[in-house]
């Protein structure tokens, strides 16, 4: 899922603008002051809605045409953003000025990563927001590949789906350094070119039918997920083998390059002897 923040003056007004020239199912994701309002599926829900009743976490309001709306609480962000991944091509993220996603600055509005500024909605150029969007590196999780497999025209002969993620621990043993996160850079082009090609050759294997990877890149703090496999199989020994063999091909052979913070330093790992 491509993800876009408007902050600013006009935010609504500009994704109501960007949102029919997008490809694919539109989320739209809107952070208000001290939490969220409501999250609008495909820039529609209905009016009618009245919020979470008192005793309830969560309400939700479907109607027979599958038009929704929903509030509730303990969720952040990135809960949200993990929960549309799998259904939606596209977010578009107003009120979050802090987060690493592109961001459209509207009116002189700060956010930490500003990829087009404009005084007003009439002065920012769609196609370069479209291009904006399309070069960041999309909101991935395991869900979503595992969706993407599933609807694999050859999942028919599949009976197995194994997956490996790969996540930030804080130690390695219990006398080590806690590591505060791990920042990851990929040599562009070339890791991803790699990526297919180990995907396509363990595909030839016989039974195996999908093979995903994705590896993401920039600061993950302890905890968060780094690295999914995602393999769909007509049965469960091949879909673990071949899990197995994707991650230590892809530790091996893609060109991924690992900084670890730790509480007591900051290094590149393949500095270290």
């Amino acid at each position: 899922m491509q993800v876009l923040g408007v902050v600013g003056p006009g935010a609504l007004a500009l994704c109501e603008r960007v949102a029919p020239h997008l490809d694919g199912r539109v989320a739209l994701v809107e952070q208000q002051p001290g939490g969220f309002g409501q999250s609008q599926a495909d820039m529609s829900v209905r009016s009618s809605f009245q919020g979470r009743p008192d005793g309830t976490d969560a309400a939700y309001e479907i109607s027979g045409d599958g038009v929704w709306a929903a509030a509730g609480e303990g969720r952040s962000l990135e809960d949200v953003l993990d929960d549309l991944a799998p259904q939606y091509d596209h977010a578009l993220l107003t009120g979050a000025p802090d987060t690493t996603f592109p961001t459209v600055a509207l009116g002189g509005e700060e956010a930490e990563n500003v990829a087009i500024e404009a005084e007003t909605v009439d002065d920012v150029d769609v196609e370069a927001v479209l291009d904006a969007l399309a070069d960041a590196e999309p909101h991935v999780t395991l869900d979503t590949l595992v969706e993407q497999v599933k609807a694999s025209p050859r999942a028919g002969r599949a009976g197995a789906i194994a997956t490996f993620t790969g996540r930030v621990r804080a130690k390695d043993g219990e006398d080590d350094p806690e590591t505060l996160r791990l920042t990851f850079e990929k040599y562009e082009g070339v890791a991803e070119e790699r990526m297919r090609t180990i995907e396509s050759e363990l595909m030839e294997r016989e039974g195996v039918e999908e093979v995903v990877l994705f590896h993401r890149t920039g600061a993950l703090e302890t905890g968060e997920d780094i690295v999914f496999v995602v393999v769909l199989a007509g049965h469960r020994e091949e879909a673990f083998e071949t899990v197995s063999d994707g991650i230590n091909r892809l530790k091996d052979e893609v060109p991924i390059f690992k900084r670890e913070t730790t509480v007591e330093e900051d290094f590149w790992v393949h500095d270290r002897p």
